[in-house]
């Protein structure tokens, strides 16, 4: 009998076989694996929102409104403020630019408070960031990046008809953004605003969404479907929204047990990976059951995952290895999903959750049914209310925050504020993967591509190790994140219009396809990565349009 082929023999014994080792738990995989490292142990201020850019640079911020934060403003610069709840005069920075490369931060300037805010970037690769709490309810704040040390917030004082605290705000294919809910605000409205649409527009669905004093549908989530509708979810169902004609195309069923997924029970959201070919399919995690504010009940453990252009849309619901609330669920450049940080009782609210959830799960929405979770391994930190996490361009996810309590708190034995940001490197990082991971030869970092254009993506991977049919490019919209609800997060499969091919020694040639319209990917800048055997390279950025 001939030996199995080189490759089939380190798959069986360094993959396989140590797999059969392992424990299963709900139909879950636990894995010794992904790594964790502290980045800064204080950053100045609690990452609450968070926000990728072109330039490898994250704006993070959380609010005017706690008092002095830990980093200062620079050459002596204080903001005075009589609007302020705490203080009137303040010499500290409650925004940075974290550098990723440098791994170092530099203090902003913020005017009003963007306490539980929402945000978007433009196609231009502007952070647009929207409303927030008191003095900061109806602005809107700019923040245009620059890789000289000079650019800040830009501040647009009365932009929003209505107050936008605990919005969400979504790019939509023509460039504007729609902002969509808040508490007690039952309506949408769009930044820019144009003539003729400079007003608040009603959607009834987020009053029949909406339970008194305990709310539970705001930060709904919002994606924008293949056909340029919104599905939008709020507390335990969906509408696909017709924003132009201000109609409710569809309604989808409760999603099954019928349990809040909102804040404050706040679950998360993600829309699965997107092809050419194929509508959106949705996939909602964890959250609070009914009752379970201020009573520390257990988190739900499931997810629902339902098609957006089904002729007849159902729930198909999953178990997680674990009850979460306020975890975070991130799409990997692989396609999977991550879900971190949280607690497994409680709720979203000052001092409202308990039992933190340390262990990272992937969701790997291809795999069948029943095999689809694996636990990773655990932080030290818990990440409760107000945390954050958000991918980077070489593969990493960026951890922050936590701060529970009406300010910052660094005494309580419950949960203290951290300001600390740390990473999780996920399993494809593992130095043993180094020979099959490629590495992006073209087209160029901050290339311009079009839409449905060819797009000829040159690549490396070490001799011998090619597996061509397990070559695929995807892109990713880096996303505004905040509550557990990462904003404009999509990512694309870019479909092959032509063979994997050798172009010289370990280098090679993937033609795809770039994404048919503004509806599959608004214009504006994504991180194009190829992946290989599920290894992904670094990330370039792209620009479409």
């Amino acid at each position: 009998m001939k030996a199995p082929p080189f490759n089939l023999l380190f798959l069986l014994q360094h993959i396989l076989f140590p797999l059969l080792l392992l424990p299963f738990h709900r139909n879950t995989l636990t894995l010794a694996a992904g790594k964790w490292d502290l980045l800064l142990p204080n950053i100045g201020l609690s990452a609450m929102h968070m926000q990728l850019l072109n330039t490898d640079r994250v704006v993070i911020f959380d609010t005017t409104d706690f008092g002095a934060s830990n980093i200062s403003l620079p050459n002596g610069n204080c903001r005075n403020n009589s609007k302020n709840l705490t203080l009137k005069r303040d010499c500290t920075a409650h925004s940075v630019e974290y550098d990723v490369a440098s791994n170092a931060v530099r203090p902003l300037n913020l005017i009003t408070d963007p306490f539980c805010s929402s945000g978007a970037v433009t196609s231009d690769g502007t952070l647009v960031q929207i409303g927030g709490f008191n003095d900061g309810d109806h602005n809107v704040r700019m923040y245009k990046p620059c890789r000289s040390n000079s650019c800040d917030w830009q501040e647009i004082n009365d932009a929003l008809i209505q107050r936008r605290w605990y919005s969400t705000s979504h790019i939509l294919p023509d460039g504007r953004l729609i902002i969509v809910g808040g508490r007690r605000q039952f309506s949408y409205e769009f930044f820019p605003k144009r003539s003729g649409a400079d007003k608040a527009y009603s959607l009834p669905f987020l009053v029949q969404t909406n339970v008194p004093v305990l709310e539970n549908n705001l930060y709904p989530f919002v994606f924008l479907n293949s056909d340029g509708n919104l599905f939008i979810f709020a507390n335990n169902r969906a509408i696909l929204f017709d924003y132009v004609k201000r109609a409710v195309v569809k309604n989808y069923p409760q999603i099954p047990g019928g349990d809040p997924r909102n804040y404050p029970s706040t679950g998360s959201a993600v829309l699965l990976p997107l092809k050419n070919s194929t509508g959106g399919e949705v996939l909602v995690c964890g959250g609070a059951p009914r009752g379970a504010n201020g009573t520390f009940i257990g988190a739900l453990n499931t997810c629902g995952r339902i098609r957006i252009n089904d002729p007849n849309p159902s729930w198909m619901m999953e178990t997680m290895p674990m009850g979460r609330v306020m975890g975070d669920m991130l799409l990997l450049p692989t396609g999977d999903v991550l879900i971190i940080n949280g607690a497994g009782s409680g709720t979203a609210g000052w001092g409202s959750a308990r039992n933190p959830v340390l262990s990272p799960v992937i969701y790997r929405p291809n795999n069948r049914v029943r095999s689809r979770f694996e636990v990773h391994n655990p932080s030290s930190r818990p990440r409760m209310y107000h945390s954050t996490a958000i991918l980077v361009r070489d593969g990493r996810v960026l951890v922050g925050g936590n701060n529970p309590h009406v300010y910052y708190d660094f005494k309580t034995k419950l949960f203290p504020t951290d300001l600390s940001i740390e990473a999780f490197s996920p399993p494809y990082l593992d130095p043993k993967f180094a020979k099959l991971r490629p590495t992006i030869v073209s087209p160029p970092s901050q290339a311009k591509i079009g839409y449905r254009k060819t797009i000829n993506v040159r690549f490396t991977i070490p001799p011998g190790r090619l597996n061509v049919s397990s070559v695929m490019v995807t892109m990713v919209a880096p996303s505004f994140v905040t509550h557990t609800f990462s904003m404009n997060q999509r990512l694309l499969v870019l479909s092959r219009v032509g063979s994997v091919t050798a172009v010289a020694r370990s280098t090679y040639q993937i033609p795809v396809i770039a994404p048919g319209s503004g509806n599959l990917a608004p214009s504006g800048y994504y991180l194009l990565f190829v992946c290989h055997q599920g290894i992904p390279s670094v990330g370039i950025w792209v620009r479409i349009s």
